[in-house]
């Protein structure tokens, strides 16, 4: 169950497929060098294999516990944590003003793979804390930011997001916590959430709970949600800890992967209320919140990446060890090595492919989320624009292979990989949980068909697919003799994606429900063009560069995903246009 950070790839996927040496060479990330990056990325490496690794099938095992109200931690945690901060990783992307790095959000992106390749209970938390920096840095007060921020950044306290409550999963509509108003500008919290990640824990001295909750009189629904922060302990004028807030950990969930990450059921305000303080306006916390989310949902979909290759790693090393049987033409002699058999090839690029793939579209979204950061103008607009765009297909696509990939790992590990013990089950039961928090990959994909495909009429998404067809004319012309048809099969695929894209536009207006009934192939149409062409980026690089081992490789997946993968784009295009008419039957069977 060992764990090397591929540095290499992440470095490759970053400078050319997602601009890294071209917003180096613009100036957009100051003084930051090429050199500084490779720096960064080896010492976040060799930090996630020797230290945060090995956490892995400890808390797997040992999970998190609650005893007396406090949640303890698993043997070892709190130790990796101080170090992790001390070096300055939980800084690595605050804002310099209240000491911070202020270092890009793709160069953290990098590292937040690490971290959950490592193991992913670990990483959780602090992606959360690093969330909320970044909704409070967007939406707080002077007051907020000086006695918070600081803090935060520095991981000496946790950030958590609290959002869903027990009758209300994803429609926050239904969310029925209450704040009342002191008179003195705090307020008073009244209600129960669950499923509150690191909600409560023994990693640091306080926790910063950023709770959604009405205030009287709102509006219905999500337009009468307010934004709140409720510390666990109440802070000073001189930033001293002082007395235990009204809100405490009820339970922590058993579940079926993460157990180290504690899952907790949060009640506020069970002792005359717990003191709030308005994060942003009254009645417009879902706006702020949802800084918050979009930084959770590129997290996420690293963690997609992360599980995925962590389960490659392992599935390789096995595959390169385990005998059984004999590959054709071998006569004589000792069992062959499973990996020489063809379908456990194919099972290994498929894992690999999809994984390189997921990671460029997540690298590319903190890209954009970058530029919409850095640039001004019309330019900050585009790219935030764009990274709106790819935000859903990043969540989505890169969850999804999570579980695709830790499956395949399972099944190249055989009846070895269903026992507990050689740690690829872990693997599946870990990311299985991605596809459905935040925000599950069935909105994601409504997200992308009703709100970010129509932006200019469609004119943001035929942006995108003229560059993907601008990377298949490169490939084409390249004629490279192995590149195979990868070209050709990404033509297919990106035109796929064009006219699935004129229909929903067409449908919306007319059809809404027969549009959104082909969200969910929507996406995946959308992501098997994206990250086609993103690894199409990656075949091109490396027939520029030296021809080794290492570009073979990239090539090899490139093509593979093209030709094995990326083939699913017609079948994607016909269920978009022609599956609505399905679910009517399956509506009228239920109803009966």
């Amino acid at each position: 169950m060992s764990y090397t950070a591929p540095v290499k790839d992440i470095a490759f996927a970053m400078r050319h497929v997602a601009g890294l040496e071209a917003a180096l060479d613009a100036g957009m990330y100051g003084d930051l060098s090429s050199d500084l990056v490779d720096t960064i990325l080896e010492e976040a490496g060799k930090f996630a294999n020797e230290r945060i690794a090995p956490l892995n099938r400890l808390g797997d095992k040992a999970g998190a516990r609650l005893e007396n109200g406090k949640v303890i931690m698993p043997t070892g945690w709190g130790e990796v944590y101080r170090e992790w901060c001390e070096a300055g990783w939980n800084a690595l992307p605050g804002p310099e003003a209240h000491g911070g790095q202020g270092l890009p959000v793709l160069l953290n992106s990098a590292c937040v793979e690490m971290w959950n390749s490592a193991c992913m209970a670990y990483g959780l938390g602090p992606l959360l804390t690093m969330g909320a920096v970044e909704a409070l840095t967007a939406h707080g007060s002077d007051y907020l930011k000086a006695t918070y921020l600081g803090k935060l950044i520095q991981g000496e306290w946790f950030g958590t997001m609290n959002l869903t409550e027990p009758q209300a999963g994803s429609d926050l509509a239904a969310l029925r916590s209450k704040a009342e108003p002191v008179g003195d500008g705090t307020y008073r919290i009244f209600g129960q959430k669950i499923f509150i990640t690191y909600g409560e824990h023994d990693l640091s001295d306080n926790i910063i709970h950023l709770v959604l909750a009405r205030l009287p009189d709102a509006p219905e629904g999500t337009r009468g949600i307010s934004l709140f922060l409720v510390p666990k302990f109440m802070v000073g004028a001189d930033g001293a800890l002082g007395a235990r807030n009204d809100v405490r950990c009820a339970g922590v969930e058993h579940k079926l992967g993460i157990h180290a990450s504690p899952t907790c059921t949060m009640v506020y305000g069970d002792e005359g209320g717990a003191i709030g303080y308005l994060i942003g306006e009254e009645n417009r916390g879902l706006n702020c919140m949802f800084t918050m989310m979009n930084n959770a949902r590129l997290g996420v979909a690293l963690q997609g990446v992360a599980i995925a290759e962590r389960a490659t790693q392992q599935a390789m090393a096995f595959a390169m060890e385990r005998r059984q049987g004999k590959a054709l033409g071998v006569k004589s002699g000792p069992m062959s090595r499973i990996i020489e058999h063809p379908d456990i090839r194919r099972m290994l690029l498929e894992m690999k492919a999809k994984t390189a793939a997921a990671r460029a579209i997540s690298f590319r979204l903190a890209a954009e989320l970058d530029k919409s950061h850095r640039l001004e103008g019309d330019k900050a607009r585009a790219a935030s624009e764009l990274a709106s765009l790819l935000t859903p297909v990043a969540k989505a696509f890169a969850t999804d292979i999570g579980i695709e990939v830790a499956s395949l790992g399972i099944q190249i590990h055989g009846g070895m990989g269903f026992v507990e013990e050689t740690g690829a089950a872990q693997h599946l039961r870990d990311a299985r949980i991605l596809t459905i928090y935040e925000g599950t990959n069935g909105i994601q994909s409504i997200d992308l068909v009703t709100r970010k495909l129509p932006i200019g009429n469609g004119a943001l998404v035929r942006q995108e697919i003229d560059r993907h067809r601008a990377t298949v004319r490169r490939l084409k012309e390249s004629n490279q003799p192995a590149f195979g048809h990868m070209a050709d099969r990404l033509h297919e695929a990106v035109e796929a994606l064009a006219r699935a894209s004129d229909w929903l536009l067409a449908t919306l207006g007319t059809s809404p429900n027969d549009a959104l009934a082909g969200a969910t192939p929507y996406l995946r149409l959308f992501a098997l063009a994206a990250g086609g062409a993103g690894l199409g980026e990656e075949a091109l690089a490396s027939v520029r560069g030296p021809a080794d081992h290492e570009s073979s490789q990239r090539i090899a997946r490139a093509r593979f995903f093209a030709e094995n993968i990326a083939i699913a784009a017609s079948g994607l295009e016909t269920s978009i246009v022609d599956g609505a008419g399905t679910l009517g039957d399956i509506a009228l069977v239920a109803a009966e």
